[in-house]
């Protein structure tokens, strides 16, 4: 959408109640096909969609489509270079490390997703509150969103990582944590840049409630720069939760983990570094596709729907 349509109001357009499921499940499916189709007319953009598809399939059918079972140890094939049988080599137990990125990329994808998911839904609703009252309301939960980033994302993660202790649930409440004072400033600005707006004027003057404005008019009119925000969040979630993991606060053995295996394989670096390279590689690449698809969305939205 662009910037004026942003702004223009978006109250009043909802007819949800009188269309069937059936014909919301197709305007959405439109609208996505419509996304997908604009953009593939960006190439960074549809290589991040590439990429990022191939991950999601990967979580997906991993198990089904690894070569060997990703707890299975084979001692006679320890620390073994990439090879016909082994594409990327085993690990310091004879594991085949193909079968085990494959299948881990789905605890990394459902921590991103999921804590992004809990992080955006916190800050939008703090961002929401403070911008809209201002005053006293605004003035607390913005000190306690700075007191919040005064700390380094890492540091915070693993002050509520070491309080809940070590295990995928747990990484994906300290990222949704660590994120929601940053998402909450963003929205905050948007909010401000709103509210006076004379849609939301003349839905006071009705005498609507507090929580139809903020749902109603307000986040609607919101919602592109939250995409985008959005978006940028998975890359920096999937940086933080291999970092976690790397630290073994993540996923728990024996269930594979990209961070964990190069923190395992630190040891072997030299000896056999494809132990360490591609767990490392996936984080990379997925964090690019993320990326670009992030950019695309942005490029999307600042030039409006009729793009391309």
């Amino acid at each position: 959408m662009s910037s004026s349509e942003m702004n223009q109001p978006l109250s009043g357009t909802s007819v949800t109640g009188e269309r069937t499921l059936g014909e919301q499940i197709g305007r959405a499916l439109t609208a996505t096909w419509d996304w997908i189709r604009r953009l593939s007319q960006i190439p960074t953009a549809f290589a991040g969609l590439i990429i990022v598809t191939i991950f999601v399939l990967m979580a997906i059918f991993g198990q089904a489509i690894a070569p060997y079972p990703y707890t299975e140890f084979n001692l006679s094939d320890t620390l073994h270079a990439p090879s016909a049988d082994y594409w990327f080599g085993t690990d310091q137990y004879g594991r085949d490390i193909f079968s085990r990125v494959i299948v881990g990329s789905r605890n990394i994808i459902v921590m991103a997703v999921l804590s992004t998911a809990m992080g955006m839904v916190l800050g939008v609703a703090v961002g929401l509150i403070a911008g809209y009252r201002g005053g006293m309301t605004d003035e607390l939960l913005m000190r306690l969103m700075d007191v919040m980033m005064s700390f380094p994302s890492l540091l915070l993660a693993l002050l509520i990582l070491s309080t809940l202790g070590p295990a995928l649930i747990n990484v994906i409440v300290a990222i949704a944590v660590v994120f929601t004072p940053r998402v909450a400033r963003v929205v905050r600005s948007v909010v401000l840049g709103i509210k006076n707006q004379e849609f939301v004027d003349a839905a006071k003057v009705r005498g609507e409630s507090t929580y139809y404005i903020l749902t109603q008019e307000i986040l609607p009119n919101a919602m592109g720069p939250i995409v985008v925000e959005a978006s940028i969040r998975i890359s920096y979630a999937i940086l933080l939760g291999a970092s976690l993991g790397f630290l073994g606060l993540g996923v728990q053995p024996p269930s594979p983990d990209w961070g964990l295996q190069a923190s395992e394989g630190r040891n072997f670096i030299l000896a056999a570094p494809w132990v360490v390279l591609f767990p490392s590689l996936a984080i990379a690449v997925l964090v690019v596709g993320v990326n670009l698809l992030a950019d695309g969305l942005g490029q999307l939205i600042d030039v409006g729907p009729e793009a391309g």
